[in-house]
């Protein structure tokens, strides 16, 4: 059974920025409060590249074949679930939280799940699989219960 126990964390995430949110309320009536923030700069990749694909020999012939460019855009992306899974670990390690429910969309929630520490693996409560992180905190309360709700039946 998916509670929401006082105290359980929620972090509803992005590739971009995160919200640590803890259930101040009760397991029957939760209130999630913000208790962190975390944003990360990230313009779009044609902002992060410099030059145009380069090209290698394709053998002793003269023709060349392109190389595919650094996708910096999705590199952030990838490092910035893994800074999440860290703070969480460190998070985890002083005892500041007993479950979470990790909110995030498909690509990111595996992200962060495969850089997960088995410490913070073993309070893992729940996952959804929404992007939230544009929603107001009465909107990500309702939806996340809603998601919990549905996961039970």
């Amino acid at each position: 059974m998916f509670r929401l126990k006082s105290g359980t964390w929620v972090l509803v995430a992005d590739g971009e920025k995160a919200l640590i949110m803890e259930n101040r309320g009760s397991a029957a009536e939760p209130r999630l409060s913000v208790r962190r923030k975390e944003t990360q700069v990230n313009p779009p990749d044609r902002e992060q590249a410099t030059d145009r694909p380069g090209r290698m020999p394709d053998g002793p012939s003269v023709h060349r074949s392109a190389v595919d460019e650094t996708d910096w855009h999705e590199l952030e992306k990838e490092r910035f679930a893994s800074d999440l899974a860290e703070l969480l670990y460190k998070q985890a390690h002083h005892g500041a939280f007993d479950g979470i429910v990790l909110v995030a969309g498909p690509q990111i929630l595996g992200q962060i799940r495969e850089k997960l520490h088995p410490e913070v693996v073993d309070r893992v409560i729940a996952e959804v699989p929404k992007v939230l992180t544009n929603h107001t905190t009465d909107e990500i309360e309702r939806l996340v219960l809603d998601s919990l709700n549905e996961q039970e039946q």
